[in-house]
């Protein structure tokens, strides 16, 4: 007797289980969405853990990159003179070199030194100009100034012209301690001056005191006043410096440098007390040069005019701090120990950022985080050692990523979404109706095993597109499914049965054959029996005749098309075809075939040609061949071929006749030819003529045949 706490167990389980699949995919899809929090979370920690160490390597390469900025002259001069970018450019105010002095008489060397230092200020039209002193108070305490301006062919100053104003020339200015100093300087050609076409104008700028008059009689030059100019041959405005035509009107380029005397600096050297250099008030010394052209012109160049570009200076190191680095440079046993310069990094503008995802991203774990953000460097000048502070933020880590995971946000959440609906709609759509198929179909299998089979049950009422709609379908399929099983064992049935029709229809036209050349002396016999065995071949344990003849295998090779068909003419009569006709020629024409399959082939066009042909009408054959192809064509007098039929006689099985099969006719003769003549890279085409049907036959001929 069955235990009742037992059954209810049982009971328990089996409703318990029926639960088993609905919390199987509630679960499924309880943890896709849990595992796509948690890979955002992971990823979330990986790049920040990257932008980390990314910004500790460009915090690094900038540190690096500063360092070398000012290891290079250019630095070295932004060291040397730090000052305020909000300051004007102009006047020119003279700036500290990282060299003792400038050797102003060599081109090379005072190009060279104001190109490395990059002290050049820029203007339009091709001007510049560098003002400047030496590190070393001993060489002279001169101011100098270099530059590049561009005119016409330099006019020179005559030697014994009491007037300045023919040539080009320069007026120097220079302000410091309430005193100002004026120079006028003519140009005045070198007595050599070698070949100008090839070398350019080479001469000098000869200094007198500015009188502001023109009449220059009795003036005496200013000995320790020194100025040198070289002018290129290439003009500025040629599209390459190739193409510049040697003209005197073309505007050229020239490069000159000066040497300005200053008595207040050269008397301070002499003082009793050790000379301070450079001198404090040096950023309140003002220069101004202009190049004058002959007469009273406009001024070619004025180092006061507007649109001029300040050269580096250590303010322009901001554009290379991130937002919330920090840059101080402080001068090595300066007393004060004040920063000579310290520069902060743009503020990063503002990005819509989530505060949840900002709070998250700050409790993300990253290694070495916590550890200071700094890097110290020194740098040495002529003039002391100098120590760069670069201070990191590693905040701003922070901030951009919570900037870029707000941005990419949405896509989580939509993926969160989609997850939510796609369990929707399987809640709705599939579990509930997975939760009453169970039911229906426990409730069937009960009735089917007290009753006699499925075909009692009406499931007409249940059938739709609701979830009663799918247990009809299911019930249906099942019922499908036996009743095409027991026509699956009917259809294999009938194609054994077709399987030795097929292979008493092969071997019937070579038995016929045999029979009717065995009782003549010295006839190929044994053809005939070859092909016999092969249709048997063929047809022999294979699941249909149609796949039989698909799936075998030609060994094609070379045939002599034209005895061939003289030999089938020939034998014709023997078989059953009485007036085919062959009227080619002797020639031999090669094509590839394979002889007893290509026999075959023209046996059921001659059948199918017979059995259509007027009584006593011939079937005749003709052979036309070109360089690539041989065409057969067998020709019979006739009905045409319908033309809803045209295309479909080569397919298995159709044919014209009702009751075909009984008398032989199976509807595969031709369907064999086609088979076989694609296996021979041929084809085979019905055509219909004036006065009956042609069969065209393509063979592919072989070259040099």
């Amino acid at each position: 007797m069955c235990n009742p706490a037992s059954a209810s167990i049982e009971a328990a389980l089996g409703w318990l289980a029926s639960f088993r699949l609905r919390v199987l995919f509630r679960s499924a899809f309880f943890l896709l969405a849990l595992a796509t929090l948690v890979m955002t979370v992971y990823v979330l920690q990986e790049e920040k853990q990257r932008s980390y160490d990314n910004y500790q390597q460009s915090f690094t390469k900038t540190k690096a990159q500063i360092a070398a900025q000012l290891r290079h002259p250019t630095g070295q001069l932004a060291l040397l003179n730090p000052s305020d970018n909000a300051a004007p450019i102009t006047p020119l105010r003279p700036v500290l070199l990282p060299f003792s002095a400038i050797d102003f008489d060599d081109q090379s060397k005072v190009r060279n030194a104001v190109e490395m230092t990059g002290c050049l200020v820029q203007y339009p039209h091709y001007g510049s100009l560098c003002v400047a002193i030496g590190n070393n108070p001993w060489a002279g305490g001169f101011i100098y100034a270099a530059g590049t301006f561009a005119s016409t062919a330099l006019v020179p100053h005559a030697m014994g012209d009491k007037y300045l104003d023919t040539a080009h020339r320069l007026r120097v200015e220079v302000k410091m301690r309430g005193q100002t100093y004026r120079w006028i300087a003519p140009f005045e050609p070198l007595p050599n001056p070698g070949n100008p076409q090839r070398e350019g104008i080479r001469g000098r700028f000869t200094g007198y005191g500015d009188i502001g008059g023109r009449d220059y009689t009795n003036a005496r030059t200013v000995r320790d006043f020194r100025g040198w100019v070289w002018q290129g041959t290439g003009c500025v405005n040629a599209a390459t410096p190739g193409d510049a035509p040697q003209t005197e009107d073309c505007e050229k380029k020239s490069f000159f440098s000066l040497r300005l005397p200053v008595d207040v600096l050269r008397d301070a050297l002499f003082q009793k007390e050790r000379p301070v250099w450079p001198p404090a008030d040096l950023n309140d010394v003002q220069v101004r040069v202009e190049v004058l052209p002959p007469g009273d012109g406009a001024t070619l160049f004025d180092s006061n005019a507007e649109g001029a570009i300040a050269p580096f200076s250590l303010g322009d190191l901001r554009t290379q701090l991130l937002p919330g680095e920090t840059l101080r440079i402080r001068k090595n046993g300066q007393a004060d120990g004040a920063d000579l310069v310290r520069l902060s990094g743009n503020e990063a503008v503002a990005t819509e950022s989530s505060p949840l995802l900002t709070r998250l991203i700050r409790r993300l774990p990253v290694d070495n985080y916590d550890a200071p953000i700094e890097l110290v460097e020194d740098v040495a000048t002529p003039l002391g050692n100098y120590t760069i502070y670069l201070k990191g933020d590693a905040r701003s880590v922070n901030r951009s990523l919570s900037a870029v995971a707000t941005r990419l946000s949405w896509f989580v959440v939509a993926m969160l979404l989609a997850i939510a609906l796609a369990w929707l709609v399987i809640e709705v759509g599939i579990i509930r109706r997975i939760a009453r198929l169970t039911r229906r179909s426990s409730q069937l299998s009960q009735t089917v095993k007290t009753t006699a089979g499925l075909a009692h049950f009406d499931l007409a009422d249940l059938r739709g597109s609701d979830e009663l709609g799918i247990l009809a379908n299911c019930l249906n399929d099942l019922l499908r499914r036996v009743k095409e099983d027991a026509e699956r064992e009917q259809i294999r049935a009938g194609q054994e049965k077709d399987m030795w029709h097929a292979v008493g229809h092969e071997i019937m036209s070579p038995l016929q054959s045999l029979i009717a050349l065995h009782g003549v002396q010295d006839d190929p016999s044994l053809r005939y029996i070859h092909r016999m065995q092969q249709a048997v071949r063929i047809l022999y344990g294979t699941a249909s005749p149609s796949e039989a003849f698909q799936s075998t295998t030609l060994a094609v090779q070379t045939v002599e098309i034209n005895g061939f068909l003289h030999n089938i003419a020939a034998n014709a009569a023997s078989v059953g075809f009485s007036d085919v006709h062959y009227a080619g020629g002797d020639d031999a024409v090669l094509v590839r075939a394979e002889e007893y399959a290509l026999e075959d082939v023209v046996t059921h066009v001659l059948r199918n040609a017979e059995r259509y042909r007027v009584p006593g009408s011939a079937i005749t054959l003709s052979l036309h061949a070109t360089e690539t192809d041989a065409t057969v064509t067998i020709h019979n007098t006739g009905p045409h071929i319908a033309a809803e039929l045209i295309d479909q006689i080569f397919e298995y099985g159709v044919s014209d006749q009702a009751e075909s099969g009984a008398n032989g006719n199976r509807g595969q003769g031709l369907f064999v030819a086609r088979t076989y003549m694609a296996k021979m890279g041929g084809m085979i085409a019905a055509v219909n003529d004036q006065d009956g049907v042609s069969f065209v036959l393509v063979l592919q001929r072989v070259i040099g045949g």
